[in-house]
């Protein structure tokens, strides 16, 4: 649609076409503007989309817009381009039939909320064509990982850790097992983020954007203080070889601890193992749900306020449990 507000000149018979056209919008109560507008959203496309979106969720982490980027570029480069009204929804079930039950699930969540975004930012009314999966039930099933260290696996993956050669990738699984911590947040720990007067540590940057304050157990403060002694050159509690200065999962260090004991573990078995052995000791729920940073749904939740000093002790027995376990606490 030409611009009634175009400065290109036009012929006259362009002029009368274009008066005409106007004419008609506006007598069927149309402002054509605002009709020039709504078409030119339509042509939003899909790169446009998550482009936008980097700049308004600025509460997300950088390793979670640098993975919907890859998500696009990956899996649904062909699209970039597109306007995104124009996915369909036949489209969509069949890229998601496609791609297979590894990657398929999390490539549509991606191009759902991109969608959802898109409709709200642009006021555009799109049937977001992800939703067609759940209406026939295509859905790739998922399982949710359980998996964890057990009490008996304890002392041997332990000893294994103890033996490994970087002290930086040591210190690192015993803090995830004491603290719960998700991966990324124990990477990017800074030494400005460790108040050893209160003997605590603040994780800024969480996956739900809560600031979270943890007390450090007496284990866990004199081994991160003897680090600070070691390391304080480095902006970081874990410095490594990535391209931010800090430590990337160490997954050589993860690979000899199983070769040591058998036992098959992620980073982030480390955190269900610190709430599983934290909930045996039946600790407070509120209590649990801080130590993870979990938001309360319930209203009663919501006027209870837990800080850093009433996490303490739990914390202390959490970590007196598990160096009970591996018999070490005079390491």
């Amino acid at each position: 649609m030409i611009s009634i507000h175009s400065k290109e000149l036009l012929t006259p018979e362009e002029g009368k076409r274009l008066s005409k056209d106007a004419l008609f919008l506006m007598n069927q109560n149309i402002n054509p503007n605002i009709l020039e507008k709504e078409e030119k959203r339509k042509l939003i496309t899909l790169s446009e989309t998550l482009a936008s979106y980097k700049m308004t969720r600025k509460n997300l982490s950088k390793t979670t817009l640098r993975g919907y980027g890859y998500t696009l570029d990956k899996y649904l480069s062909d699209w970039a381009n597109m306007p995104i009204s124009s996915i369909s929804k036949d489209m969509v079930v069949a890229r998601h039939a496609m791609l297979g039950e590894y990657t398929a699930n999390g490539t549509m969540r991606v191009l759902r909320l991109l969608v959802n975004h898109a409709n709200a930012l642009y006021d555009l009314e799109i049937n977001n064509p992800v939703v067609h999966l759940s209406k026939i039930k295509t859905w790739f099933p998922e399982k949710r990982r359980i998996t964890y260290i057990k009490t008996h696996q304890l002392p041997a993956w332990w000893k294994a850790v103890h033996n490994l050669e970087s002290d930086t990738a040591r210190v690192f699984l015993i803090t995830l097992l004491f603290t719960g911590l998700r991966k990324g947040e124990a990477e990017r720990l800074r030494w400005c983020d460790v108040d050893f007067d209160d003997q605590t540590i603040t994780i800024t940057k969480t996956k739900n954007g809560d600031v979270l304050t943890l007390p450090l157990s007496n284990y866990l403060y004199q081994l991160i203080h003897r680090r600070f002694q070691q390391y304080n050159w480095s902006e970081f509690v874990f410095p490594g070889t990535g391209k931010d200065g800090h430590l990337i999962e160490p997954k050589k260090s993860l690979y000899f601890v199983t070769r040591e004991t058998g036992i098959q573990f992620t980073c982030h078995d480390l955190r269900r193992t610190f709430i599983t052995f934290a909930e045996s000791l039946d600790l407070p729920y509120y209590a649990l749900k801080r130590l993870l940073n979990h938001r309360t749904s319930d209203v009663t939740g919501g006027y209870i306020i837990i800080d850093a000093e009433r996490l303490r002790e739990p914390v202390e027995r959490i970590a007196e449990h598990i160096l009970e376990i591996t018999n070490d606490g005079k390491k």
